[in-house]
């Protein structure tokens, strides 16, 4: 079936829920914005299928099960998120303190695990490709889990932050499980580039990509603009992602101990 890998949802979100991807694609996850206004509240009882709830910006209150708990995000770009994380039939609530919007991800997973509230010095934060290349591919990677914390889930959720002019998910590389990124930026027209392959999309504002599995997808953004996205893999039945990764093997030269790269000053 083919299906789109690249989608905008627009600079301005529709109050509600804005969907991306479906467990009915070939990405087998649900995945999409919720945009409240403050007072709102709203329930969630997923038969079959575990949930992530992601702040992103804003103030809520959620509830589960006998926990209630504040969420809170003033910046995706310098604060790690808070998450929480629930098996198929947990009742959650949320209500929104102040004017939020979240991310919501969910997949089929009939395993019945506990529950978990991850707070942001639960999110492991990364630095990866300092020194390399003259810096043009340092990024701030975040993990809130994947399958070496949570290896009961069917899905990995994280965050990457982009630096102006520099290049994520470098060199390119591919693993066969499907994976979906959504992307934000600091101003509004901010925009980069997504390559899926050999298709390439112009990055802007609250769009999204579906990485088919065993296609590779870096990702640039434009000088002058820091790209905030959330990266999450969905597990395939007996191969989940663990940290897998098979590099472009036209671009490997460039992790030689001693590359040299033009201009060599």
């Amino acid at each position: 079936m083919s299906e789109e890998k690249f989608g905008r949802l627009g600079r301005t979100l529709q109050h509600g829920y804005n969907s991306m991807v479906t467990c009915d694609s070939n990405m087998m996850m649900d995945i999409g914005y919720q945009v409240m206004n403050k007072n709102d509240a709203i329930f969630f009882e997923e038969k079959g299928k575990e949930t992530a709830y992601v702040i992103l910006t804003g103030e809520v209150e959620i509830s589960w099960e006998k926990h209630t708990e504040k969420m809170k995000r003033t910046s995706l770009f310098d604060e790690n998120p808070y998450c929480l994380h629930v098996p198929s039939g947990v009742k959650v609530s949320i209500k929104a303190l102040n004017d939020a919007e979240m991310l919501i991800q969910k997949t089929e997973n009939d395993r019945n695990f506990t529950a978990k509230f991850y707070y942001p010095k639960d999110v492991q934060c990364d630095i990866f490709g300092k020194g390399q290349w003259g810096g043009c591919a340092e990024r701030t990677v975040r993990t809130i889990f994947d399958y070496e914390s949570a290896p009961y889930s069917n899905m990995v959720n994280g965050e990457i932050i982009n630096k102006p002019g520099r290049w994520t998910s470098y060199i390119p590389h591919f693993h066969p499980q499907p994976e979906v990124y959504t992307y934000k930026f600091d101003k509004p027209q901010g925009f980069g580039g997504c390559f899926i392959g050999d298709d390439a999309f112009k990055i802007a504002h609250n769009s999204w990509c579906a990485v088919p599995g065993g296609q590779t997808h870096p990702q640039t953004a434009a000088p002058g603009y820091v790209m905030w996205y959330s990266w999450m893999i969905r597990h395939l039945p007996g191969n989940p992602w663990v940290k897998t990764r098979t590099d472009d093997s036209e671009h490997t030269w460039l992790l030689a101990e001693d590359v040299k790269i033009w201009p060599d000053k």
